[in-house]
Order: C-alpha cells, then sequence, then structure tokens
C-alpha cells in the first residue's frame, strides 16, 4: 500500500519487504512475478513473508499508531526503523537519511541520540538504582556522571517518579517501571519514540493513566512516535493515524475517523463495528448541504443550535437533546451545512451516507 504525502516526514517507509529464510531474494522475486500469497511463499521456499511491501510515512511530532493481530508483521516494521532487522527490499528514511546506507558508527549515533525505543518489557537492570537505570545511555556514551545522573531525574519527574530515584526496580509496580523504561527513552532527547506495545501487559486501569501520561508528554514533547498496538481501542484513543496491518501487509492507513467511517475490506470493518463513534465521527462527516435543505425552521443561528464542523457526535447528540431544530455547522461565521436528527442517529449507527 502506498501512502502520498507532499511534506518531508520524519519517519518513512517505501515499499519495505522482510522475508526471513535462506532462499528469502528468490521467494521475493517470485511474490513479484508470480503473486505469490504468503503460504504459497512458505511452501515453495520455506521463507516466512513477515512484511510486503509496506509504505507509510509519519510526520513531525505525530503519533502513527501501527495496529494489528498477533504475526501481522507490526513489530517487524517497527524494528526496520532503528535497523535493528534489515530489510529484504525497500527504504527506510529518518528525515534525510537512509538508515540503511549508515555504516556501524553512524547508525550507533542515529540510534543514542535520533530514536528511543520502549518495549513492553523494559529490561531495566535490577541491580542499578532507577536513576542509574534511566541515566545508563547516557553513561555508555561517556556523559559525565553528574549531567546524566541530573538528566534523569528530569525525566523521571516528567513520569511522575520523583522520589523513586534510588529504589531499584523490584521495588516497582509494573505500571512504574514502564515509566522508569519511557524515562530513560527520553533521556537523549530523541527526535523519535519507537514504542512497542509498551502497555499491553498492564491492567486496565493502570493502562489507561499511562496512556493519559503520555498522551500528555506527546502534547509537551512534540515527539514523533511510532505506537505497536494490537489493541484497535488503544489505537484509536492514542494516535493521530492508524495503519492496520494483517498478514505483512498494511490494508489501511487513515485517522481514526477515516478507519471508523470508511473500513478499506471487510477485515477492518470486523475490527471497527463494536467502536462507539460519539466521540471518533465529527459535524463534517454526517452534515448535509446547505442547498438540500427543505425544512421549515430558517437555517440561521438565530433559529437553530450551532456546531462547529469538529465537533462529535456526542456533542450533536446533546444539542439534539436540547432543540427541535437542526443543527447548523458553521467555521466561524461561514454556514457549511446542517444535521438533523437522522443525519446523528445514521452517524451514531454506522450509516453516513445521506439519501
Amino acid at each position: 500500500m502506498i501512502e502520498q504525502h507532499s511534506a518531508r516526514p520524519a519517519i518513512e517507509c517505501r515499499n519495505v519487504w522482510k522475508i526471513f529464510g535462506d532462499r528469502a531474494e528468490e521467494a521475493l522475486e517470485a511474490v513479484r512475478s508470480r503473486g505469490l500469497s504468503k503460504e504459497q511463499v512458505q511452501d515453495e521456499f520455506d521463507c516466512v513473508v513477515g512484511v510486503a511491501d509496506a509504505s507509510f510515512h509519519a510526520d513531525e511530532g505525530e503519533i502513527f499508531c501501527i495496529m494489528g493481530l498477533s504475526g501481522s508483521g507490526k513489530s517487524t516494521l517497527v524494528r526496520h526503523i532503528n535497523r535493528l532487522i534489515e530489510p529484504t527490499a525497500g527504504e527506510i528514511l529518518i528525515g534525510d537519511d537512509d538508515i540503511n546506507a549508515l555504516n556501524a558508527d553512524q547508525l550507533r549515533q542515529m540510534r543514542a541520540e535520533k530514536i528511543g525505543m520502549v518495549f513492553q518489557h523494559t529490561a531495566l537492570l535490577p541491580h542499578r538504582t532507577v536513576r542509574e537505570n534511566v541515566a545508563l545511555g547516557m553513561e555508555l556514551r561517556g556523559v559525565d556522571e553528574e549531567k546524566r545522573l541530573g538528566i534523569a531525574e528530569q525525566k523521571l519527574a516528567l513520569v511522575q517518579l520523583s522520589g523513586w530515584e534510588d529504589r531499584l526496580p523490584s521495588e516497582l509496580s509494573g505500571g512504574m517501571q514502564q515509566r522508569v523504561g519511557l524515562a530513560r527513552a527520553m533521556a537523549a532527547d530523541p527526535a523519535i519514540l519507537l514504542m512497542d506495545e509498551p502497555f499491553s501487559a498492564l491492567d486496565p486501569l493502570i493502562r489507561r493513566q499511562l496512556q493519559d501520561q503520555f498522551l500528555e508528554l506527546s502534547r509537551s514533547m512534540k515527539k514523533t512516535t511510532l505506537f505497536i498496538t494490537h489493541d484497535l481501542d488503544e489505537a484509536i484513543r492514542i494516535g493521530n493515524r492508524i495503519a492496520i496491518m494483517k498478514d505483512g501487509e498494511i490494508v489501511q492507513i487513515g485517522t481514526p475517523e477515516e478507519i471508523i467511517t470508511a473500513p478499506a475490506n471487510d477485515y477492518v470493518a470486523e475490527f471497527v463495528k463494536d467502536i462507539s463513534r460519539l466521540k471518533l465521527v465529527f459535524a463534517h462527516t454526517v452534515m448535509q448541504p446547505l442547498d438540500s435543505y427543505r425544512g421549515a425552521v430558517p437555517l440561521t443561528a438565530e433559529h437553530c443550535p450551532v456546531a462547529s464542523p469538529e465537533a462529535d457526535l456526542g456533542t450533536l447528540t446533546d444539542l439534539a437533546i436540547e432543540h427541535d431544530a437542526p443543527i447548523l455547522v458553521m467555521e466561524g461565521q461561514q454556514p457549511l451545512g446542517y444535521v438533523t436528527r437522522r443525519d446523528l442517529l445514521r452517524g451514531i449507527k454506522g450509516d453516513d451516507g445521506h439519501e
């Protein structure tokens, strides 16, 4: 799947393939020339297609979620970004840098300075204090002790762990350990964060708290983030845009609203069918054009409740409860369209088309 965009993104993958096995190059040629399926590649070449022709970009400051079930290829794909995995084919760009063209020293520098990574399992050193764990990457780069420990304390304060600096990881809860991992990733002040299911092993309440904290940090620090998850609710809650993967392929990329209102195929539709649309679908999607109005009440701000194009279905529902007239959608002083109760019910149900 090829994604179109205009500006230079912070991260870009172009037609990335990863095929595991001794005959990977041969298998790739067969896939391209004969259109073999994932199962056929395994049967004929004893190779596994991990990522299939994946293209996407993430803009500076964007939270880009890659979502899929186990085996979909999402974790394999994200490990290409800092070259923990070498692609069979394709390009991975960090800004203007082709990461596959970097030599060993350049790659180490890229990983140390530009890319932080947070995994599901934080792999904290058990014999080191929380402060020392956060400062570890800076220690390996030769940053002097006073500076690195000071930075570690700053990052721990950001994740609300002040006062825990001298504890050992074993004294912390699972959620606190995840926050230490996030602080460690941010300690080098990287432009990019790679987060591979960082909250999936946590209890639902703690998970939601960490999601909230991460979103708050993301807004304040403006890091470009690739966030990997198998949970569509989490992807919708966190992501500016979402890529959905199946069998190594990206099957759809879009905003949460686009994914919900226009699923690309039956696979995506099955995922989104039980998702509440109240906070994800907006007036600009369900409104009708002004020239289609045939009602008796004048479409003016004096006679109708007014909403912005970005008002969600929940907000529109509140207005519809209080007013019998259609909702006038306005951008500043400019009327754009209107929403009736029928339009609202269609939007909540999932039928956004108009007769």
